[in-house]
């Protein structure tokens, strides 16, 4: 039984906090991204089995630490663009390098990535996650009787296992005149 499979479901949460921005003179361009949450029960390539830890055991999530964010430049000649979302799956093995990155475009919010004309920018987010570090996510093992509150925190754990892990992403591309903004969840 593969964990990273399994253990997907428990990573795929949105984010609730409010985004940075940062704003640059140059070509514009924004990026924003985001994890997408986990398709209903037979839905697409989202959708994951659940995995429900024993009595004994945690989850500690992998948090991304390291990495750019996806940039166009002037490969894409287009000098406007609306917000343009395309998805990602993207593998994190069990050291928290990110092995591979599948496009999504099972999904309606993420069929832009389909379209020719965006091929670009599913390079560019392809890109920039090939070069994403995380800390790793970690199955952790408690003695019976000394399971912690916070079952994702593996510190007083008899052994931790680090597993490989299966992230949904969406990008948000748009073009408009005059500065670059990134926007970050």
């Amino acid at each position: 039984m593969r964990w990273g499979g399994l253990l997907a479901a428990l990573l795929l949460t949105g984010c609730a906090s409010q985004p940075a921005i940062t704003t640059v003179d140059t070509r514009s361009e924004n990026v924003d991204h985001r994890r997408l949450a986990a398709a209903a029960p037979g839905g697409g390539s989202g959708a994951v089995a659940a995995y429900e830890l024993g009595a004994t055991e945690g989850y500690r999530m992998p948090q991304l630490y390291g990495g750019p964010q996806p940039v166009l430049g002037e490969r894409d000649p287009r000098r406007e663009l609306p917000p343009t979302q395309v998805c990602l799956q993207v593998v994190v093995n069990a050291e928290g390098r990110v092995e591979r990155s599948v496009l999504l475009n099972d999904r309606p919010e993420c069929r832009a990535g389909a379209a020719a004309e965006n091929t670009v920018l599913v390079q560019a987010a392809q890109e920039a996650v090939a070069q994403w570090r995380f800390s790793p996510a970690a199955v952790c093992h408690f003695a019976p009787g000394q399971v912690p509150e916070d079952r994702g925190d593996c510190r007083d754990a008899e052994r931790v296992e680090p597993v490989a892990v299966s992230l949904l992403y969406a990008f948000s591309f748009e073009i408009v005149k005059g500065q670059q903004i990134l926007r970050q969840h």
